[in-house]
């Protein structure tokens, strides 16, 4: 798992003071991150690559293409977030939040089926549900071989999370309920 290893030199928060939510597109990882993080006082860690790419003017694809040309672009985003999650007592909703948090972050999935995922894009990103689906395909794909290359990470194995959830038929305010509750029973 990628923390003090990979990043010799960061500060390493605490086992248990980062929350650390990820999932494929469109699985509601920002949604729920963000409810998670304000039910518990806590930061949310921003930006997402999605941000980035407004911040540039450019479409998210486009900024996905980009980082696929020039890997210095998901090391500079992930050691920004390292520097970010440094004080601890945050949540973070990227797709390698939970393996590039410092220390021992609460590691959250959020698994939800390809239909459902597509779905929600449809109403979010103003596509069609074809359109949807293709775009969820490629980034998918494009993330999982991007992460391998750069890293060595398989973003489709969640072994060692500390919880998987199917989350397609529950709200974002029971997702947050559940992961906040699981939360609390690891630092028992």
């Amino acid at each position: 798992m990628p923390d003090s290893a990979l990043f010799p030199g960061s500060k390493i928060a605490g086992p248990a003071d980062i929350i650390a939510i990820s999932g494929f597109a469109g699985s509601g990882k920002n949604t729920v991150g963000g409810q998670v993080a304000k039910r518990l006082g806590w930061r949310m860690v921003e930006p997402t690559f999605k941000t980035l790419a407004a911040r540039e003017g450019i479409s998210l694809m486009q900024f996905q293409q980009k980082a696929k040309q020039d890997p210095d672009i998901d090391k500079k985003f992930d050691a920004a977030l390292q520097e970010e999650c440094a004080g601890g007592k945050c949540v973070v909703s990227t797709w390698l939040g939970p393996w590039m948090a410092p220390g021992k972050p609460f590691r959250v999935w959020l698994d939800v089926k390809e239909e459902v995922r597509a779905k929600r894009l449809t109403g979010r990103d103003g596509m069609d549900l074809p359109q949807a689906a293709s775009h969820i395909r490629q980034r998918d794909a494009d993330n999982r071989v991007r992460y391998k290359k750069v890293y060595g990470i398989d973003i489709s194995s969640h072994a060692g999370f500390d919880l998987v959830i199917r989350a397609e038929a529950k709200s974002p305010s029971e997702l947050a309920d559940e992961i906040i509750q699981a939360y609390h029973k690891r630092l028992i």
